[in-house]
């Protein structure tokens, strides 16, 4: 290596960089919302900034010869690895399946590496990797490459699945957060914080009257039917880690635009908000895997609203809010009592180990 290039890349390392508040990696630094964003921009978009990259959508939205593709990566590491409605196998392929839909894009491919800790069943495995077959041909997409790596005991909790997706987006869909507009129209295709109840609820033991299942599922099978009827989508997220809350923050941050939601207007089971009385919780900051954020204009609204309800994963969509040119970069709720207050980003870590 020449001494011009090592001092170029001296140079890079030993320049001052703004990087966190924190000397050390804090739990809340992977709950989605706002110790996350800081670690996200501060550090790791400061250091490899790139334009496609700074968009900070669900994927990255590449170019190649002609094609437009999405490309996304994720790693899951729920506790526990078994829960109600599915495990981290259908996690790893219905989260990976859902942030290139996000983006419009029709997946086609997935990686799967595991990091597994010595000792792990391997009956237990085996279950997992029929889950993600199945999870796989339910959404239409391969799991073509992969990679596994042992580590030892007690060095590993069980067993980690990192993912990567490729789909290909057709001309016309531009879905980006800076297109959401005044007016435009935010639906939700159901009830929200079900998943995150559904691990809390395996893993402390608790047992209530009807087991609260997590909503684990791909969406892009109803993605591709809001597209097939209009191109007026400007913007979508699935709300996981952070739940609701967190979505409509960095939407309205990235926009630039307010947002304004109806606490009657939340779809939530009775069980799902007994159980975050009892916890404590705030169900617009617990995580979901089923859900997405539609933001669309005003005209195709009741269109797009009545597709997503028939669909079998839309039955109980709703309008959540719409998006304003009235206070800019934040979220305002009406309570069920009339009042208004500012909804912030998730500030500490309601539920670790959630995906």
């Amino acid at each position: 290596m020449t001494n011009k290039v090592q001092n170029n890349i001296n140079g890079k390392l030993n320049c001052p960089v703004p990087y966190s508040d924190y000397k050390k990696i804090l739990l809340a630094h992977g709950s989605g919302g706002t110790l996350t964003h800081e670690l996200i921009t501060k550090l790791f978009v400061s250091q490899f900034d790139n334009p496609k990259l700074n968009v900070l959508h669900d994927s990255a939205v590449l170019n190649i010869n002609g094609s437009k593709l999405a490309f996304t990566t994720d790693s899951y590491v729920v506790n526990p690895v078994f829960f109600p409605g599915g495990n981290i196998g259908s996690l790893a392929v219905n989260g990976t399946v859902n942030d290139l839909a996000m983006c419009g894009a029709k997946p086609l491919y997935i990686s799967a590496g595991f990091i597994i800790e010595e000792g792990f069943s391997v009956e237990d495995l085996n279950l997992i990797t029929q889950t993600m077959r199945k999870a796989a041909d339910l959404a239409g997409v391969e799991i073509v490459t992969g990679d596994t790596k042992v580590v030892e005991h007690g060095k590993g909790d069980g067993i980690f699945i990192n993912t990567a997706g490729i789909g290909i987006i057709r001309e016309g869909i531009e879905i980006l957060p800076k297109n959401c507009k005044p007016g435009d129209v935010i639906l939700i295709n159901g009830k929200i914080a079900e998943h995150g109840i559904a691990i809390m609820s395996k893993r402390q033991g608790f047992e209530f009257e009807t087991e609260i299942v997590s909503d684990c599922a791909a969406l892009n099978e109803l993605v591709e039917e809001i597209l097939n009827a209009t191109q007026n989508i400007h913007m979508m997220r699935d709300p996981t880690r952070g739940g609701v809350a967190t979505v409509l923050n960095e939407v309205a941050s990235s926009s630039g635009c307010g947002i304004f939601i109806g606490e009657n207007s939340i779809p939530i089971s009775e069980q799902v908000k007994g159980a975050c009385e009892i916890l404590g919780f705030d169900p617009l900051y617990v995580a979901n895997e089923g859900k997405l954020i539609v933001f669309v204009s005003p005209n195709d609204a009741e269109k797009v609203l009545n597709i997503m309800k028939n669909h079998p994963l839309g039955k109980d969509s709703a309008m959540l809010g719409i998006v304003t040119a009235d206070n800019p970069g934040k979220v305002i709720i009406k309570t069920s009592i009339g009042t208004t207050r500012i909804v912030d980003m998730l500030s500490g870590e309601q539920l670790p180990r959630i995906c």
